[in-house]
């Protein structure tokens, strides 16, 4: 179907993922409305599409009236919503299934639940299993859901690849947590293209789950030495010891520059890449975009002297 006049609300759509996935829908003419607690903070979305194509509303996902208000009158709902820490059940799993339950409720025609690669209810961390049980909550309320499980998002307002390469540029000894944990990174581009697909055919995704990769697999490691190219500079990496890791993420709950709780090192446990036998972005079309095709264009600040240095050691 045709996205343009459509009315889509997005949930956490002031955020990273949301501020792509709006510009796909507003260039492909529909109107949003992003719901979010403080929609202030989302009104870099405004000029992203044309006068009266973007409404903003302010609801919280774990409260059943807000979301209900929020999805009033739309024809598609996405949501985004989603923590690294905290009251995992409330947001993953009760939020998701208010999110879900208020699109059925309402008569919408399509619902896009981000979850992500690692959803499992038999997952090491509360964050994997929540994730599984939310996407489990979503299906009984909304039976033609489209699951979407994206590995690490990356993208130039992201905080994965820029936390990595702030760390390289002040540090000349970068200690890595999991190196050899395996990640499957995706450009949040192609997220959003997915997403967009997705509601333009709802039927031939309804009530299925997809993984989204992108073209390359990295340990932990690899990326960090990846993005240390990427911006010229020379570093020593040192794989922290797993027992090391456990302490830190246990008692002080960060390292410098690199926060990490008990519960994101149990999901350094397994590798974050698409299963076998997936279709992933392909299914919708999409092409997928590798880490360094896209990346110089914002890492340039963390070079000495920005484009200008790169310009110099290009030379």
């Amino acid at each position: 179907m045709t996205l343009d006049g459509q009315l889509v609300c997005i949930f956490g759509g002031g955020g990273f993922l949301g501020r792509y996935i709006s510009q796909q829908l507003l260039s492909r003419g529909a109107r949003v409305r992003i719901a979010e607690r403080n929609p202030t903070n989302a009104m870099h979305i405004k000029p992203l599409g044309n006068l009266g194509q973007t409404q903003f509303c302010s609801a919280d996902v774990t409260k059943k009236d807000s979301v209900i208000r929020a999805v009033h009158g739309c024809h598609a709902v996405i949501n985004l919503v989603g923590i690294l820490d905290g009251n995992f059940d409330a947001v993953h799993v009760t939020g998701a299934r208010n999110v879900a339950e208020a699109a059925a409720e309402a008569g919408c025609g399509a619902l896009v639940q981000m979850s992500a690669i690692g959803a499992d209810t038999e997952s090491p961390s509360r964050y994997g299993r929540s994730k599984e049980e939310g996407e489990k909550a979503v299906l009984d309320a909304f039976t033609s859901a489209i699951i979407l499980r994206p590995s690490i998002v990356f993208g130039r307002e992201d905080q994965f690849i820029n936390r990595f390469a702030n760390m390289i540029r002040m540090m000349p000894v970068v200690p890595v947590i999991g190196a050899n944990t395996k990640f499957q990174p995706v450009y949040v581009g192609d997220v959003a293209q997915v997403v967009a697909a997705a509601l333009e055919n709802p039927a031939q995704y309804a009530g299925q789950v997809f993984e989204l990769g992108g073209p390359e697999i990295f340990t932990m490691a690899d990326i960090n030495r990846q993005i240390a190219r990427m911006i010229h500079r020379e570093r020593d990496f040192v794989e922290v010891p797993d027992f090391v890791a456990k302490v830190i993420a246990s008692c002080t709950g960060f390292l410098p520059g690199a926060p990490i709780t008990s519960d994101q090192y149990k999901m350094l446990e397994k590798d974050n890449i698409v299963s076998e036998n997936q279709a992933g972005l392909k299914a919708f079309g999409v092409t997928p975009t590798p880490l360094a095709a896209v990346a110089h264009g914002w890492l340039e600040k963390y070079i000495s002297q920005g484009r200008f240095g790169a310009r110099a050691k290009a030379g």
